[in-house]
């Protein structure tokens, strides 16, 4: 039995947690929204953001994120990225150097650019693990055979959160490509809400092919000139997360394009909500860190411009489509 804190108290954050306790360990949860933490504890659902599944008694949940990580082996973060930074902070004298700090968060910090790996080499400089694939935490909960890939540096770190997590229906494979893993996972965020417009406004799977083609190709770009592997991109964290987000209806990320491309406001959309669509903030990181590198990403520049600049999604695929020619 592991000792398993889980950093972030919705849906994926619940899923991992549930995964972690059917797999005999003990678990804590920290979330700070109140009602999450009094319905798992006295009624053993997460009323607000997956109130399908009856948790385990093994899982219980605290706002103290202290308490949370307390005596913890391995401390799971799941709360969106832009929370990251300040939840590093609050943690930083509570890690222990045996806790392993794996990332469930799909993301990239705005003002810095910087990956998860990078925030917590620079806050806390603990040992790391990423965790990264197509896995809708629905269809986790509801036994959905489901593989992602645990990434680290450490071969000892990354197989004993494979071995902790790796469940019946719930199959981790392992790799060493941090820098893959987590750009795959973050940057097909935001090809999603391409995706979505492509929906909203009406096209049909011609357009969505060509779309996901364009947008791996896009995301191999920027990925290979950090130092990602080609592998990686072409596996689970890259190709398999980008054509999940892409064409599954449980994609938050998905919705948000498809409701642009119907014509409403980013703002009207967001605020009907309830968990984070991680693309939105993703795209203007991405925009800016790949013209720090010199890096020429068309999709997700024209995504930008339809999110910050008040463009129109048709016209955004206009533009896109009237690009000079060019070899694949």
């Amino acid at each position: 039995m592991t000792r398993i804190a889980i950093i972030g108290g919705g849906s994926w954050g619940t899923a991992l947690g549930l995964i972690a306790a059917r797999n005999t360990h003990q678990v804590r949860l920290w979330s700070r929204n109140p009602q999450v933490v009094d319905s798992i504890n006295h009624s053993h659902i997460n009323a607000v953001y997956l109130a399908e599944v009856v948790l385990p008694d093994s899982l219980s949940a605290t706002d103290r994120v202290e308490e949370a990580i307390a005596e913890a082996e391995l401390v799971i973060f799941a709360a969106p990225s832009h929370a990251t930074r300040k939840l590093l902070g609050a943690i930083s004298k509570s890690l222990t150097n045996d806790m392993i700090l794996v990332s469930a968060t799909k993301g990239i910090e705005i003002a810095t650019g910087k990956r998860i790996s990078q925030l917590v080499s620079e806050i806390v400089g603990a040992r790391f693990v990423c965790l990264s694939g197509p896995s809708f935490a629905k269809e986790v909960i509801n036994g959905h055979p489901t593989a992602i890939v645990a990434a680290g540096a450490d071969a000892n770190d990354r197989h004993l959160v494979q071995t902790a997590l790796n469940f019946e229906n719930f199959r981790l494979y392992a790799n060493d490509d941090v820098v893959g893993t987590e750009l795959g996972g973050s940057l097909k965020n935001v090809i999603a809400i391409a995706a979505g417009m492509v929906v909203g406004l009406g096209f049909g799977t011609n357009t969505l092919a060509a779309l996901i083609t364009r947008g791996l190709a896009e995301m191999s770009r920027l990925a290979l000139r950090e130092g990602a592997r080609v592998e990686t991109l072409m596996g689970l964290a890259g190709l398999g997360d980008l054509v999940l987000t892409c064409t599954g209806t449980l994609s938050r990320n998905r919705y948000v394009g498809e409701e642009l491309g119907k014509g409403r406001t980013l703002e009207d959309i967001v605020s009907g909500m309830n968990e984070v669509a991680e693309g939105i903030n993703t795209a203007l990181a991405v925009k800016n860190l790949a013209a720090k590198l010199g890096v020429e990403m068309p999709i997700t520049d024209q995504i930008c411009a339809v999110l910050y600049e008040d463009k129109s999604p048709r016209d955004a695929a206009i533009e896109l489509m009237s690009r000079p020619l060019r070899e694949e």
